[in-house]
C-alpha cells in the first residue's frame, strides 16, 4: 500500500489538475488559479488541482443538460450495468483510495480503508433502488362522479440535473451517498466536493468514468464552494440541491437556491444519555467508540453524555479509563487510534472550545491538549446545558459531560440544542425505552447504543436545525426523482 504521506497515483487520479466535466477530463478555464492539497499531519503537499471558474461550471451545467436527457433515456438495466462496473472497481481500488482518503483527510489509514471499503457496496445498494421506481395506481372510481372509464397512476422519472456538495470529513462515503442515488435514478451529477479533499473525489469518479458512464452525465468541479457553490445552487436549470456541511451554508442555500427540491444534511450537537439501570461498561466503551472516531469530525459524533447523578460518578470513571487509552497521532500509523483534524486551523478553534468550557467551571478530566493538528481526546465534566460545548457544534474529539437529576431532566438536556440529528440511549427499562423513542426529538434514535452508528441502507437525516430530507440509497433515489399523475380518460 501506498504511504499516506506520498500516496501513489494521487496526481494521476486528479489527472494533474484537471476537472471532471460532462465525464471528460480537461483543463480548467484559467490554469493560473492552482490550489494545493495538503497533508494535515506533516503539511506536505499531496496533489495540486485547479479551480473552477464561472466558464467552468457553465460549462458543466450544459454538459449535464444534455447529459440528463441521455442517461434519463438509458433503460435501467443499461445504467445498473454502467454502475455494477463501478462498484466493481471502488472495490478493486479500495488500498488505493483510502491512501490518498487519509494523506488528504489526516484520518487514519485504518479509518480510511474502512470507509472506503463500503464504497462498492453502497453503489450497488444505490444502484438496485434506481431499478426500483414504481408507482401505484389510483383508485379514481372512489370519487363521486367518476367512472370505471378512467384510469390514474403515477410514475417516477428523473428530476434532470442534480447538484451535490459534500463535506471533507467523510470524503468517500458522502460523496457516493449523493451521487450514487442521484446517478442510479437516471439524472445527471454536478459534484463539488470539499475544497480540502478534493482527491478521494476525484479518484471515486474516475471509477465511473471508468465503467462507461456516457457523456455528459458526471461532472466534478473542484475550488472555492463561495464561487461554484454559489452558481450551481442559484441555477434554475439544476433541479435538486443535495448538501452536506454545516447549518450557516445550508439556511443561505434556503436563500438563493429559488424553486427547486433540497436535501441538507447540517450540524449537531448530538447527545448519549445514560441511566442508573444502563450497562456503565458498555456505554463507556461505546462512547469512547462514538465520540472519538475521526478525531470527533462526525456529525453524529456523542458530542455530549448526559448522566443521571446516581451512575455519574462511575460513569466518568469508566469512560476516562477507556479515553485515556486511545492513541492520537501519525494517521499512516496502524498503531493510531486518532488522526489530525482537518486542519491546524481546526484543531486551534476545538482546543480553544475545551479551554473556554474550563474556565466557565468545567473540569476537565483527561485530554486536550494540542499539537499541531493533533487534539488529544477529551473528557469535560460539569458542562451545563447553556455552554457553548453543549449548543454550539465542535467537531472535534472531546466528550462534554451533563449530569442530570431524572429522566426528565435527561430528555430535557437531550432536547435542550437547536439541532436535532441523531441520540443514543443507555437503559434496560422498556417503558423508560418507549418515552425515549416518543420524546427525544432526532432523526434517529439508537437504544443501548451511541448516535455514531449508520447503516447505509436505512433513512439518514434531522430535524430542527439538523437539515431537512433524507438520505440512504432508496430515500434518496425517491428526493431525486418526481412524481407523475396519469389519468387515462375513457
Amino acid at each position: 500500500m501506498a504511504s499516506a504521506h506520498n500516496p501513489q497515483g494521487a496526481a494521476e487520479l486528479a489527472h494533474a489538475g484537471q476537472l471532471l466535466i460532462g465525464s471528460q477530463w480537461q483543463s480548467a478555464s484559467d490554469q493560473s488559479v492552482v490550489e494545493a492539497v495538503t497533508n494535515p499531519y506533516t503539511g506536505q503537499t499531496v496533489a495540486e488541482i485547479t479551480a473552477a471558474a464561472a466558464e467552468d461550471v457553465e460549462e458543466a451545467v450544459r454538459a449535464a443538460e444534455a447529459g440528463a436527457a441521455r442517461w434519463r433515456r438509458t433503460p435501467a438495466h443499461e445504467r445498473s450495468g454502467i454502475l455494477l462496473r463501478a462498484a466493481e472497481l471502488a472495490d478493486e481500488r479500495v488500498d488505493r483510495i483510502a491512501a490518498i482518503l487519509s494523506a488528504e483527510n489526516g484520518k487514519t489509514i485504518a479509518e480510511a480503508t474502512a470507509e472506503c471499503s463500503r464504497s462498492g457496496e453502497l453503489i450497488r445498494l444505490a444502484t438496485f433502488e434506481g431499478t426500483q421506481l414504481y408507482g401505484e395506481t389510483l383508485p379514481l372510481d372512489a370519487n363521486p362522479g367518476t367512472g370505471l372509464e378512467k384510469v390514474g397512476f403515477t410514475v417516477r422519472q428523473p428530476v434532470g440535473i442534480v447538484a451535490a456538495i459534500t463535506p471533507f470529513n467523510y470524503p468517500s462515503l458522502l460523496v457516493l451517498h449523493k451521487i450514487a442515488p442521484a446517478l442510479a435514478a437516471g439524472n445527471a451529477v454536478i459534484l463539488k466536493p470539499a475544497r480540502t479533499t478534493p482527491l478521494t473525489a476525484l479518484a471515486l469518479a474516475q471509477c465511473f468514468v471508468d465503467a462507461g458512464l456516457p457523456e455528459g452525465v458526471l461532472s466534478v468541479l473542484t475550488g472555492a464552494g463561495s464561487l461554484i457553490g454559489d452558481l450551481l445552487v442559484s441555477d434554475p436549470r439544476i433541479r435538486k440541491i443535495s448538501f452536506t456541511g454545516s447549518t450557516g451554508v445550508g439556511e443561505r442555500i434556503t436563500q438563493i437556491a429559488g424553486v427547486k427540491k433540497l436535501s441538507l444534511e447540517l450540524g449537531a450537537s448530538s447527545p448519549t444519555v445514560v441511566l442508573p439501570d444502563a450497562d456503565l461498561e458498555r456505554a463507556a466503551e461505546a462512547v469512547a467508540k462514538g465520540g472519538y472516531a475521526n478525531a470527533g469530525q462526525v456529525c453524529i459524533s456523542v458530542q455530549r453524555v448526559v448522566v443521571h447523578r446516581d451512575v455519574h460518578a462511575d460513569f466518568v470513571d469508566a469512560l476516562a479509563a477507556k479515553v485515556s487509552q486511545l492513541r492520537a497521532g501519525d494517521p499512516s500509523s496502524a498503531s493510531t487510534d486518532i488522526g489530525t483534524l482537518i486542519t491546524e486551523g481546526e484543531a486551534e478553534r476545538v482546543h480553544d472550545s475545551i479551554r473556554d468550557a474550563v474556565s466557565r467551571g468545567a473540569r476537565l478530566v483527561t485530554g486536550g491538549d494540542r499539537d499541531g493538528a493533533v487534539v488529544q481526546p477529551a473528557i469535560v465534566d460539569g458542562v451545563r446545558l447553556e455552554d457553548p460545548l453543549s449548543q454550539q457544534e465542535l467537531f472535534g474529539p472531546a466528550v462534554a459531560i451533563t449530569e442530570a437529576s431524572d429522566l426528565d431532566d435527561a430528555l430535557a438536556v437531550a432536547n435542550g440544542t437547536p439541532y436535532g440529528l441523531a441520540a443514543g440511549v443507555f437503559t434496560g427499562s422498556v417503558s423508560t425505552i418507549t418515552k425515549v423513542i416518543r420524546e427525544v426529538d432526532a432523526g434517529s434514535v439508537h437504544i443501548n447504543w451511541t448516535p455514531l452508528w449508520r447503516a447505509d441502507l436505512m433513512p439518514y437525516g434531522g430535524l430542527k436545525a439538523s437539515g431537512i430530507g433524507k438520505e440512504g440509497p432508496r430515500a434518496a433515489v425517491a428526493e431525486m426523482t418526481e412524481v407523475k399523475t396519469i389519468v387515462l380518460h375513457g
